[in-house]
């Protein structure tokens, strides 16, 4: 319903800072102004008229490491199909997805970021994570390991300078040569370290991690890491161990493939409302089976699962939403705790202070599920998208 400007809707809201079975969110233009329950809502009007009940209505989803999908990449030069790969996981749910960069050649890194850059300033984007090239050959997954490399702070320097402002996330493997000069130069320019993509011992990796430490982020825990294991705990542990005790956040792949419901629930359990869940969605998200890209290298994607050419998986084909599904239906996760892990947790993890809740003052992104999760309507900086 809309009256005086103001659009309100009702259902039971389900968000970080606000749980009620039956409320209302306000919103004018592109902004919440007030969430409450419906009784005090009704009580506030008047005039008789209510809004209709939607359902469940939760903050719109926050994906912050996100390659691509429906077709399109963010590693490229063309705005128009960053500009659709956002597009598409918008109407998914998805309200702010930030585009994720993979290891390339520097030039082509520096100017698909610069595209980005681009479609980020049409406020499409939220932001852009570069994903290498400065991660471990051992553990580079689907990095191409033909352009991996130290790191380097005049690549850095040309990043931040493409990304005019929008590099929010970086990822770095830890035990790499130069990694601490490249990381105090990332974060003395405002973007988050992350740490992945690593063969670090456990040691090395809480380092890191350790306070006043440059990382505050795990890039998708367990993924591109050795595994966890009792007698060498490696890095999936010290990442663990800093999001339990609240110094780092870490990212999970929750669309089934990368990681099992166990670990997941695992990862839960020991840092609860530290874990962000994310697609490491590439082009064939939302797509059948087929041959795609990520990056320099070519993907075929079998059963919903990418591979390259080494086996390595290479991205996921599931949407945010679709990883909150599965972390309430397979991982045994309370509801609030599945929105928290897709919405506010990323947001917090990426520096996006003004998205992920559902309170006044916020973006008006929200999104409106069916009692089994589903998708029934977006809306994005008070619009409706579907």
């Amino acid at each position: 319903m809309v009256g005086d400007g103001v659009m309100h809707l009702r259902g039971r809201i389900v968000s970080a800072s606000c749980v009620l079975d039956d409320g209302v969110v306000s919103v004018r233009g592109d902004r919440i102004v007030g969430v409450r329950p419906f009784t005090e809502w009704v009580a506030a009007q008047a005039n008789s008229e209510t809004p209709e009940f939607l359902g469940t209505i939760v903050p719109g989803l926050v994906d912050i490491h996100n390659h691509g999908g429906f077709g399109h990449r963010f590693d490229t030069v063309d705005a128009a199909e960053a500009r659709a790969a956002g597009e598409f996981h918008q109407r998914q749910g998805s309200t702010s997805v930030v585009a994720s960069v993979v290891t390339g050649a520097p030039d082509d890194m520096v100017a698909q970021t610069a595209t980005l850059r681009a479609v980020a300033d049409e406020g499409v984007l939220a932001g852009i994570h570069v994903e290498g090239p400065f991660l471990s050959e051992v553990r580079c997954g689907a990095q191409d390991p033909r352009f991996l490399s130290d790191p380097d702070p005049v690549l850095i320097e040309r990043l931040l300078a493409a990304a005019g402002g929008h590099l929010r996330v970086m990822t770095l493997a830890p035990e790499l040569r130069g990694f601490d000069v490249a990381a105090r130069l990332l974060a003395a320019h405002g973007v988050v370290v992350a740490l992945g993509h690593s063969d670090a011992d456990y040691a090395a990796f809480r380092s890191a991690l350790a306070p006043g430490g440059p990382g505050t982020l795990v890039t998708h825990l367990a993924n591109g890491m050795p595994p966890l294991h009792h007698r060498a705990p490696g890095p999936a542990a010290a990442g663990l161990v800093a999001a339990a005790e609240r110094r780092a956040i870490v990212e999970l792949i929750g669309d089934g493939v990368h990681v099992e419901s166990g670990f997941a629930a695992l990862a839960f359990a020991t840092a609860p409302g530290r874990v962000a869940l994310i697609t490491d969605a590439m082009q064939a998200a939302g797509l059948p089976d087929g041959d795609y890209r990520l990056g320099p290298q070519p993907v075929r994607v079998t059963g919903g699962v990418a591979r390259v050419a080494t086996g390595a998986i290479a991205g996921g084909t599931a949407t945010l939403l679709q990883c909150l599904r599965w972390a309430v239906r397979d991982c045994g996760l309370p509801l609030l705790d599945a929105v928290v892990a897709a919405t506010s947790t990323p947001a917090a993890a990426a520096g996006l202070d003004d998205v992920g809740d559902l309170r006044p003052g916020l973006a008006a992104d929200a999104v409106v599920l069916d009692e089994k999760q589903g998708l029934r309507r977006v809306l994005r900086h008070g619009q409706w998208l579907t």
